[in-house]
């Protein structure tokens, strides 16, 4: 009987530390989920200017509230503790990774870059009209926009624009052949009576 008793005493005394116990159980399969930043979605109506700061070796975009970079015809932007690439100003946008950047842009960290650009733009700035540093701003790369006009067309307008093609290169080489063959007015390095 006392050891009923004394069980019964432990079980009220080690209800309320059972009571308050969790359980917490976690299982994990495959690969970690990865996190994918949303493409960032800029546009310039006018192309932005970049300038090149000599300690940089590259262009930075200057004058936008952005961190852009212009190296080997290719863009870079810093967005979210992100780096993409586009090879237009205006995107699209891919994610790259740290170890895929030129290593130019690795050796420098954001802030210095930015501080480089703060400086060469001021510098820029004060003397717009005698500034000897290189600069450069993009001309509307006319291959990105032909593109975009031919996304929207119907296959029956893409099958023509191929045709047309097709036929102007058939020409060209018909054109050629002729030359070749020595035959046609199209004879070059030769006088009007050599034949």
């Amino acid at each position: 009987m006392n050891k009923v008793l004394i069980s019964a005493i432990l079980i009220a005394l080690a209800a309320p530390v059972l009571a308050s116990a969790e359980t917490n159980v976690n299982i994990n399969v495959g690969v970690p989920a990865l996190i994918v930043p949303p493409v960032p979605r800029i546009f310039f109506e006018t192309p932005p200017l970049f300038l090149s700061p000599p300690k940089l070796g590259f262009y930075v975009g200057v004058d936008m509230p952005y961190d852009m970079v212009f190296i080997s015809g290719t863009y870079y932007l810093f967005q979210g503790n992100t780096w993409y690439q586009a090879r237009h100003h205006n995107g699209p946008w891919n994610a790259v990774r740290n170890d895929r950047l030129p290593r130019e842009v690795r050796n420098h960290r954001i802030e210095r870059i930015r501080e480089f650009r703060e400086r060469e733009y001021r510098s820029y700035e004060h003397d717009r009209d005698r500034y000897r540093g290189r600069h450069y701003r993009p001309v509307k790369e006319k291959k990105v926009y032909r593109s975009e006009e031919h996304r929207h067309e119907k296959p029956r307008e893409r099958e023509e624009r191929h045709n047309d093609r097709r036929q102007d290169k058939e020409e060209r080489q018909q054109d050629r052949g002729e030359r070749r063959d020595g035959g046609g007015e199209h004879d070059r390095g030769r006088g009007h009576g050599d034949k």
